[in-house]
């Protein structure tokens, strides 16, 4: 998808395989020379072995490799990443934006005939597709423009992912074997994905599909309708449920147990309705399965009631963020309307240091994250309940400054 990229990237880069082994020489020569084009040279002449071994044709690795320099931008974003960071509400700002939804009612005009095939063909609803292409991609006017080869050769030398960035640079070889594309139209982000909605080399070998009939999956070119079907293929491996939406805001009363919004809590809709949650129109949202209310902004925040497939957009990017703005982008093309209730505008986000930070503070005082990596999941936030309902807070889970500033006075 960023992550775009399909197997999350994100920074959220989970979906490939990594062969075991593939640490290996090349791995070390990478850790010794890191920093150089000689050293990334002298690690391709390792990695060649490697590739070969995996069955990759000779003409097709020195055609793919020939004028591949290492990139010092591609590791310099991938070393940043980590710092960027943005509220749920600063982002939805620009991924649900005003133009991005006018543009993605054009594209599902312009494209109607075609996304409704795929709609049939994959029981994948259209709009949501649509939403993908919108933010991977900008509906395709943005596909990236770095060569895929050069950026996972410089990411896989690197060594700080190396065997997750060699498993991926072996699979885009093994695209280029398949004769799906050529190494100088294989273009994407600086991570390594691709075409427009991004996927990474080893979500495109898994489920990229041939909608056009052409004999080739391409993702790349302008016409978009192989990289969308590609998506729509992808969401229906996941467990896609057609008609379901992702989520549905709703009310939380007054008085709500908020350790009840918690993603492992599940209860119809009805009876959620028992405790007091209403869709805004005061009514019990409609019966699309067991739900668990997310508080994406705590408890001064707007609140979802959230389905399965909020849980199949995760798999193309595993932050709240993201799938928020899918799900919400995906409603407004649909004709939609906004989100209605605020967000605690006084926060801001966490930064990389105040996220390792917070689990570290809360570890230390016994509410346990088990990782200490900066990212806010559900055992960071299970462990933020657990603070608050010590000290007599509201617990909502909510990672916010002002939370970090009472864990601090208590450390």
């Amino acid at each position: 998808m960023r992550p775009v990229r399909l197997c999350m990237l994100a920074a959220l880069l989970g979906f490939a395989a990594v062969p075991a082994g593939a640490q290996g020489s090349g791995a070390a020569t990478a850790m010794t020379q890191v920093g150089s084009d000689a050293g990334l040279q002298a690690w391709l002449v390792d990695f060649r072995s490697r590739a070969m071994a995996a069955d990759i044709d000779a003409q097709v690795f020195d055609a793919a490799m020939n004028g591949v320099r290492y990139d010092t931008e591609v590791i310099r974003r991938d070393r940043n990443q980590s710092e960027f960071t943005k509220t749920v509400w600063e982002y939805l700002k620009t991924a649900t934006s005003d133009l991005r939804i006018e543009n993605g009612k054009k594209a599902l005009s312009r494209h109607r005939a075609d996304l409704e095939q795929i709609e049939k063909t994959y029981a994948v609803d259209k709009e949501v597709v649509v939403a993908i292409w919108g933010l991977e991609s900008a509906y395709g006017t943005f596909r990236g423009s770095d060569s895929v080869i050069t950026s996972l050769a410089s990411l896989a030398y690197d060594g700080r992912r190396s065997a997750f960035f060699e498993a991926e640079l072996l699979e885009a070889l093994r695209i280029l074997q398949d004769g799906d594309t050529q190494p100088d139209q294989m273009k994407g982000s600086w991570a390594g994905a691709m075409g427009h909605t991004q996927f990474m080399p080893s979500s495109f070998q898994l489920y990229a599909v041939d909608f056009t009939g052409d004999a080739k999956r391409d993702i790349w070119g302008d016409d978009p309708r192989d990289a969308l079907a590609s998506t729509a293929a992808y969401l229906k491996h996941f467990g896609w449920t057609q008609g379901q939406p992702w989520g549905v805001e709703v009310h939380v009363p007054d008085g709500f147990d908020y350790l009840q919004a918690d993603r492992e809590v599940l209860k119809s809709p009805e009876d959620w309705a028992a405790l007091g949650v209403m869709g805004l129109d005061g009514t019990a949202v409609a019966d699309h399965g067991p739900a668990s209310i997310l508080l994406p902004g705590g408890a001064e925040g707007a609140a979802f009631m959230i389905f399965s497939n909020f849980g199949v957009i995760e798999r193309y990017n595993t932050a709240d963020a993201y799938v928020i703005g899918i799900g919400h982008l995906s409603d407004r093309i649909a004709g939609g309307g906004p989100i209605e209730q605020g967000w605690p505008l006084q926060d801001r986000a966490l930064t990389f240091d105040e996220r390792t930070e917070l689990q570290t503070r809360l570890t230390a005082l016994g509410f346990d994250t088990v990782k200490i990596d900066a990212k806010i999941g559900p055992l960071t936030i299970n462990a933020v309940r657990r603070f608050q309902v010590a000290n007599g807070f509201l617990p909502d889970g909510y990672p916010s400054l002002r939370l970090l500033d009472r864990i601090r006075a208590a450390g």
